[in-house]
């Protein structure tokens, strides 16, 4: 293979990574778009607050339980250590501790999601149709009648529940290795997080097209670094406390803008 071929080919795979980092940017800055069209739209705001605020209480609920009850958890799960020394028993069990809250804090995130779509439905319907509108709107849309809107959202919401606690056990466990649990565990939980989050803020656009969760996901394949980028985003942004409630309209918005994107509507106009 000569040096012009080696080149060419190194040329080309450094085109394709920077492809992706731009796609994966592009993604990222649609949270930001939709902060932005949300900020402009004081009823968008209003919209989606409430449902966001009574999550977050019931979250923050749980948080508290979780929290006055670590000591014990910790020691369940942890009680093939036992008959250790005190100190590699503590020290042990203040690692399943976090380890624990590590957990919980990821399916809270994911779950959080799931449960105020649920909960904000028509709410989250009315901010998503309109952004639609406002970029042209959906020709193809097909009329459905609110329960059966709620039956397919109770439905989508509880596959993608069951899917972040199938990979947040793993991941839970995975923090134990040492080092690999500190620095490959939280890039692969993020980018894990970030795209179960970019199928489920994309439902309610989906819904509208008649299209379901296996097109939702087929589609956001399509572009994945641009799906990733706006679902990690969306996660990280989740982490900041109380990010998760006021952010809320922001990413049905940008959810309702990357459903577009991947379905190759525009969204500039």
């Amino acid at each position: 293979m000569d040096d012009t071929h080696l080149r060419s080919v190194a040329g080309r795979g450094a085109a394709a990574t920077g492809g992706a980092a731009r796609r994966f940017a592009t993604g990222a800055g649609l949270l930001g778009r939709g902060l932005g069209l949300v900020l402009r739209n004081p009823r968008m705001l209003g919209l989606g607050l409430l449902p966001a605020v009574i999550s977050g209480v019931l979250y923050a609920a749980l948080l508290i339980t979780l929290i006055v009850f670590i000591s014990d958890l910790s020691a369940g799960v942890t009680w093939f250590a036992d008959d250790w020394s005190a100190f590699a028993r503590d020290l042990i069990r203040v690692v399943a501790g976090a380890a624990l809250i590590g957990l919980s804090g990821l399916i809270g995130v994911l779950t959080f999601t799931a449960v105020t779509l649920l909960i904000g439905d028509p709410f989250y319907e009315k901010i998503s149709g309109l952004v639609e509108a406002r970029h042209g709107g959906v020709p193809d849309e097909v009329e459905v009648s609110l329960g059966r809107s709620l039956a397919r959202s109770l439905v989508d919401s509880l596959r993608l529940i069951g899917l972040s606690v199938l990979f947040g056990i793993p991941l839970f466990l995975a923090g134990f290795i040492p080092v690999v649990g500190q620095t490959v565990v939280p890039v692969v939980g993020g980018a894990v997080g970030g795209w179960l989050l970019a199928v489920e803020l994309t439902g309610v656009p989906f819904q509208r097209r008649g299209r379901r969760l296996r097109d939702r996901r087929a589609a956001l394949r399509g572009d994945r670094p641009m799906a990733l980028g706006f679902g990690v985003a969306v996660f990280a942004c989740f982490l900041i406390p109380l990010g998760a409630v006021l952010l809320m309209p922001a990413a049905v918005a940008g959810g309702t803008l990357l459903s577009r994107k991947v379905l190759g509507l525009p969204i500039d106009s």
